[in-house]
């Protein structure tokens, strides 16, 4: 007893130390961001800010074009998650529920896709997309981010899609349901949480990536939000590091929101739907 009551408190005490590990940079960004100038020069830094002031936020809209960044970030995310979904959705369901030699083909191409850096793929890639004249264009940037997303999306998909009983399927047909049918109203469904699972990790990954956006997009108007913190860094290094911080922490704030929303869907049994009377 006393053996698994200490396992039990170390395994506790491991995770709140790994809570505590994730936790420090989100709160110590959020510490910087209300602190003003004096404060953040100080030898001897403090967790709460002794004099908590909006200085930095104001200062921070004032330099850089935040709410533009932040409107060019929402499109490219919004739209490469929707975009992601509705082609890999189908997709996986073919993959799971037709194992051959394609179905094989495709889950090697996920597998080997993961391997590449980004830097083996940005010239063949910019020429590509500088012969579609989508260079420099939040479109183009989506293209781009569905191709990344989508390896990912299918792999996650094609679990789900697994998971759900066949027999399910089965017994709509037999009650005289039709093919089209049966994936709108039994297995869709059931496939909802993957499904936003699936549009959060898409939403995500594109909101906060910085290395296309930063080779695609050349005017400042079109900038995305990642780009745009680069710009409170100075020439020789030297960072503006309270606005910094303080536009780093609006930057986090939509990925939050967002997490918090639909957690309940994602943590939900997946399957729930198919056992309720």
């Amino acid at each position: 007893m006393r053996t698994g009551r200490a396992a039990r408190a170390g395994q506790y005490a491991a995770l709140v130390a790994y809570l505590v590990f994730l936790a420090f940079p989100f709160l110590w960004l959020v510490s910087t961001a209300f602190k003003p100038a004096r404060e953040l020069g100080s030898l001897h830094p403090t967790w709460i800010p002794e004099n908590p002031t909006l200085d930095n936020f104001r200062q921070a809209f004032d330099e850089q074009p935040l709410l533009e960044a932040a409107l060019n970030s929402l499109v490219a995310a919004l739209g490469s998650a929707v975009v992601a979904v509705v082609v890999a959705t189908p997709t996986a369901y073919v993959m799971a529920r037709h194992r051959g030699t394609l179905s094989r083909m495709a889950t090697g191409w996920v597998v080997v896709s993961q391997a590449f850096p980004f830097v083996l793929v940005i010239i063949p890639l910019f020429l590509v997309l500088k012969n579609l004249r989508l260079i420099n264009s939040v479109p183009g940037l989506i293209m781009v981010y569905v191709v990344w997303a989508l390896p990912f999306a299918l792999w996650m998909l094609v679990g789900y899609v697994r998971a759900v009983p066949v027999e399910l399927e089965e017994a709509a047909a037999v009650d005289g349901a039709g093919r089209l049918r049966t994936l709108v109203s039994v297995t869709a469904p059931l496939l909802a949480p993957g499904i936003v699972a699936t549009a959060l990790f898409a939403f995500i990954t594109a909101w906060n990536e910085f290395f296309f956006a930063l080779v695609l997009l050349k005017t400042p108007q079109k900038q995305t939000l990642p780009v745009v913190l680069t710009h409170f860094i100075g020439a020789e290094g030297v960072a503006d590091l309270g606005p910094l911080a303080a536009a780093a922490f609006l930057a986090t704030l939509p990925s939050l929101v967002v997490f918090a929303l639909i957690q309940r869907r994602i943590t939900g049994g997946m399957l729930a739907g198919a056992v309720k009377s």
